[in-house]
């Protein structure tokens, strides 16, 4: 019986020490981001006890008190947490440090990164969401290497210009497609709303692209938009308010009393001891009718000394700022946005909503935005599975014309008029505003104002008084269904897709110029409306194959793709209107003219794909193509194209096994060709007639253009060899070099001018791009508390012209040539010898017949004698960006650069002539020649000279660019779950902060060729921001 007792107690003893050490530990798995993860595994080390976390990450289970758990998620790294007596652990997964495994979205799919042969670059969501952009495309500068964006306009709303490894075509578009949703988009971009873009990867080469075929000669841009979860529900509310500001800064020009003194300077130089009277009175006077534009209190007469300076005691009695005038440097921003999302494993949902409205820093301008987006997914059945997804938008835009040189851009109106000249009408003896009988200040129209200064026009007034806005409406919709095999059958891997996608976008743009003042005074008012629609589809059906035999993966893919496009316009204009703030033709009295057009662009293709690899080590690829474009004739209109690739992933050979610091390396090739039909015409191989001139009562008709059958395809043919690495753990490398060729350009042929025409379009010339591109990332610290990450982006385009017409004959622009064997676009300019220290006269470098150089002051002579004097493109231009986690705040910070090119500054030159006569100065025109012995890089300045380009003219385009910093942090799980949040997060931004350039005020990124206009200064934009998860 003791025994008995014994053996129970021990027993029991066993027991409740087996118990004791058991203990039920509870918690939540979340991402660094602190968002929860759902359907993570947590395992007790050392058994099969196991358990997943739930749709809000929690998770609960009974382990070893001195045992440990291992948690682990797909694209994360597994994690070891310790118990140590603990029953409450919140884990925080980190994701995988490797990046090996990940899918990217690629043409007709997705793919391993590791398997993919082409050159692709990935813009994650997260990057994007840094930027407070209206448009997507000006939130692509810097974020991949290869990829060249100018700075855009500041209109609220516009784009940019994007080209990928330099300029494709000469005529010919060089603009990348687009891509939505795996379908071509044909609508705006400014339609889409960039917080519901998921990611966005650009195709850089031929085995990349090269099943977009002709449309994807120029790179491609895809973009993938969110959708739906499976695991959980989400609400996010996201709220934005900010202020934007000039990001370039203004020139530097002079004020009243040095403009004077200018100005009494060049008159001199022209007329000698006459200058103070043809400045009050003479042909080119300045001032106006008796003086009142002379912001001084003593008469033109007595104003100056003898050495042409304004007198000390001469009081200045206004100063204007035209510019000033115009400007808002706190125009608001406001952004909202709510979406949900969720699911299960069957079917997934996202829907969106968002609102934008932003005011110009130009006053009087805006654009505003209302946006829905819908993507639902469902997996039906195990062989079926369907998505559709729609998008809308309603865009409203009250403009300005800041695309022209002419008076009613008030970017250029407003920034050349002299600072003697009022904005308002002022009392030319006191400098008061006069004001009208409701005590208003009064716009002055200038009517005795002298040429170049915006007479009987003012550009102020032009923004209350005149209107231009543009409204437009835009529906996307993609979908798809899926057959597909079913796991275990002959079927697998099987799989057929039909897709439909499609895009309408309809704007109504209105031109209102009133009848008092201004550019339609004298008839009465004018008003212009213009209607523009278009649709776009694309259909297409696609069978594919990818399945795995051991060591062996197959990827088979062949299809047929139908695409067609219809835009129609339609426009008219009347003039006599019956008083100002009437915006519809029917008011008017007088028709001035009426248009409409349709044009139509077919394209019927047929496309497969071939892929193999062996072990996960080695890939091979293939693609073909075949495009017939309704824009060739019938015996031109196909064309083929195609592309091979191959990567070989060196470490995971064998030999490789043992190099611990070496955790991935991948060598790539890939060569292709790819064609290009966007020349500019639906038609360009037909000849054109204008049939609007009448002849009587009958319609008369005159040719417009010379038809060519034999016009073609343009040919790009790419080979790209990269070398893909991930070092120590913590180091990311991607080297590629590329070279793309061009042939049988679409090019404007020159003509004879005895043939009446210009040019005429046909395939000639050929040309190279060729360079190197980087990208290397550094993980400096990769903690779950602590994450800092370091990237460097650069990239090399060398631009090569191989052959151009038959004869070799250039073109020539008026700074710039294309000449073969130079660079495209090449500066083509006058050689400067200074500044002769005696006369003040501009000297030139021109060469004699035995080719020796000597000095000339004629610019007839030096014209004769230009030489090339280098081009935009820069020698290296990428980006430098970094990233930081600490805890719960977050830091990071983008910039870009780019080293070597030049530029020619059309504005500044201009603000350093006396061309038009009373037009600002530049600050420089200060230490220009005034007498015999000065020794300065200014000539002296003469009214009405008309001065050439020279290469002193031509600046260093290089610069450094802050782009982008955001500061924001996340608050506390402890705080957010008591208030019924999942996540948030509040920050700060500041988009496009500075840039530094040679030349205050310059823009080298106003343009990808070189120069300068008198466009909407790129913004500054200072935002707050607000991210709410439910």
């Amino acid at each position: 019986m003791r025994k008995i007792v014994l053996l129970f107690m021990a027993v029991l003893g066993g027991l409740a020490c087996a118990v004791a050490q058991n203990i039920k530990v509870s918690g939540t798995v979340t991402g660094v981001d602190g968002n929860p993860i759902a359907g993570a595994t947590i395992l007790v080390e050392g058994t099969t006890t196991g358990t997943t976390s739930g749709a809000n990450g929690r998770f609960a289970i009974v382990a070893p008190a001195d045992g440990s758990l291992l948690v682990s998620f797909l694209g994360y790294d597994t994690k070891k947490v310790a118990i140590a007596g603990k029953t409450g652990v919140d884990i925080v997964l980190s994701e995988e440090s490797q990046a090996i495994g990940d899918v990217i979205v690629v043409a007709y799919g997705t793919a391993k990164k590791e398997s993919f042969t082409g050159s692709v670059a990935v813009v994650k969501g997260d990057e994007l969401k840094q930027r407070k952009v209206a448009n997507v495309t000006k939130a692509l500068d810097g974020l991949a290497p290869g990829v060249q964006v100018t700075s855009g306009s500041g209109q609220p709303g516009s784009g940019t210009t994007v080209a990928i490894r330099g300029f494709g075509s000469i005529n010919a578009s060089s603009t990348p497609l687009y891509v939505v949703d795996g379908i071509p988009f044909d609508g705006a971009i400014s339609a889409i709303n960039p917080d519901d873009i998921a990611s966005i990867s650009i195709l850089k080469d031929a085995s990349a692209s090269v099943l977009y075929g002709s449309r994807g000669a120029n790179g491609v841009v895809l973009i993938t938009t969110k959708r739906g979860n499976r695991h959980e529900t989400n609400v996010d509310l996201r709220i934005n308010v900010g202020v934007s500001s000039r990001a370039i800064p203004r020139y530097q020009t002079v004020g009243a009393k040095d403009y004077m003194e200018i100005m009494y300077s060049a008159f001199y130089n022209k007329y000698g001891n006459k200058a103070l009277a043809q400045m009050s009175q003479g042909s080119e006077k300045i001032f106006g009718n008796n003086e009142m534009y002379n912001p001084y209190d003593l008469p033109i007469a007595q104003l100056f000394t003898a050495d042409g300076r304004v007198r000390e005691d001469a009081r200045l009695l206004w100063e204007e700022d035209w510019l000033d005038q115009v400007t808002d440097n706190a125009a608001l921003r406001q952004e909202y946005g709510a979406s949900i999302s969720g699911g299960n494993e069957k079917s997934q949902y996202m829907f969106s909503l968002g609102y934008l409205n932003e005011d110009g820093v130009l006053k009087t301008t805006n654009f505003e935005r209302y946006t829905g987006r819908l993507n639902v997914e469902t997996q039906a059945k195990p062989w079926f599975a369907a998505g559709m997804g729609a998008n809308f938008a309603y865009n409203s835009t009250n403009s300005s014309n800041t695309s022209s040189g002419a008076s009613s851009n008030v970017f250029y109106s407003a920034q050349l008029m002299g600072p003697i000249f009022p904005v308002y009408q002022r009392d030319p003896n006191t400098g008061d505003f006069l004001l009208d009988e409701n005590g208003n200040k009064m716009f002055d129209y200038g009517a005795s104002r002298p040429s170049g200064q915006q007479s009987k026009f003012n550009s102020v007034a032009t923004l209350y008084d005149d209107k231009y806005s543009t409204e437009s409406y835009s529906l996307s919709t993609r979908s798809h269904l899926d057959f597909m095999g079913v796991d275990g059958h002959w079927s697998e891997g099987l799989k057929f897709q039909v897709n439909f996608g499609a895009d309408y976008y309809n704007a109504a743009q209105m031109t209102y110029y009133n009848p008092f003042f201004g550019n339609a005074q004298s008839v009465g008012g004018r008003i212009i409306k213009q209607n523009t629609t278009s649709l776009g589809y694309t259909f297409n059906q696609l069978l594919s194959y990818n399945r795995s035999f051991d060591r062996h993966n197959i990827d088979l893919l062949v299809g047929h793709e139908y695409y067609a496009y219809k835009t129609s316009e339609l426009s008219g204009q009347k003039t006599g209107l019956p008083g100002a703030g009437i915006y519809e033709l029917d008011a008017a009295a007088v028709i001035v003219g009426t248009g409409s057009s349709t044009d139509n662009d077919r394209i019927e293709s047929v496309l497969s794909r071939v892929g193999y690899s062996y072990d996960d080590k080695y890939y091979v690829s293939g693609s073909w193509r075949t495009d017939g474009s309704s824009r060739f004739a019938p015996k031109k209109r196909w064309g083929h194209f195609w592309s091979v690739g191959a990567s070989w992933r060196i470490s995971q050979e064998q030999f490789m096994r043992n190099v611990s610091w070496v955790d991935n390396l991948t060598l790539k090739f890939s060569y292709g060709v790819q064609g290009n039909n966007s020349v500019g015409s639906y038609y360009a191989y037909q000849a054109l007639y204008e049939t609007s001139y009448p002849n009587a009562t009958l319609p008369g008709a005159i040719i417009n253009d010379v038809a060519n059958e034999d016009l073609t395809w343009e040919s790009n043919h790419n080979l790209n060899a990269g070398i893909e690495a991930r070092l120590l753990r913590c180091l990311d490398l991607s080297v590629e070099f590329y070279n793309r060729k061009t042939t049988d350009m679409l090019l404007a042929y020159p003509l004879a001018s005895s043939t009446g025409f210009a040019s005429y379009y046909r395939n000639a010339g050929e040309m190279r791009n060729r360079g190197v591109e980087f990208a290397v990332t550094g993980h400096i610290f990769d903690r779950s508390d602590l994450q800092w990450s370091v990237t460097w982006m650069g990239s090399t385009v060398n631009n090569k012209v191989l052959k151009l017409t038959e004869d070799g004959s250039d073109i020539l622009g008026s700074t710039q040539i294309i000449r073969e064997g130079e660079t495209l676009y090449s500066y083509y300019v006058a050689r400067s010898a200074g500044v002769d220290p005696m006369t003040g006269e501009k000297m030139y470098w021109a060469t004699d017949k035995d080719g020796n150089d000597y000095i000339t002051k004629s610019t007839t002579v030096a014209q004769a004698n230009r030489v090339l004097a280098g081009s935009r493109i820069p020698d290296l231009y990428g980006s430098l960006s970094t990233s930081l986690r600490w805890k719960n705040l977050d830091f990071s910070i983008s910039t870009n650069y780019s080293i070597g090119g030049k530029m020619y500054d059309g504005v500044y030159y201009e603000l350093m002539s006396c061309y038009y006569t009373a037009q600002t100065k530049h600050q420089n025109m200060l230490r220009a020649w005034r007498k015999p012995g000065d020794v300065t890089d200014v000539p002296k300045y003469t009214i009405g000279e008309t001065p050439i380009v020279t290469d002193d003219k031509l600046f260093d385009a290089s610069y450094f660019a802050i782009k982008n910093i955001t500061l924001g942090y996340t608050l506390p799980k402890r705080w957010t779950s008591k208030i019924g949040f999942k996540a948030a997060r509040i920050s700060a931004s500041v988009d496009n902060l500075c840039i530094f350039t040679r030349l205050k005020g310059m823009d080298p990124q106003y343009s990808l060729t070189g120069g300068t206009g008198y466009v909407y200064a790129p913004t500054r934009t200072v935002s707050f921001n607000l991210d709410l998860k439910f």
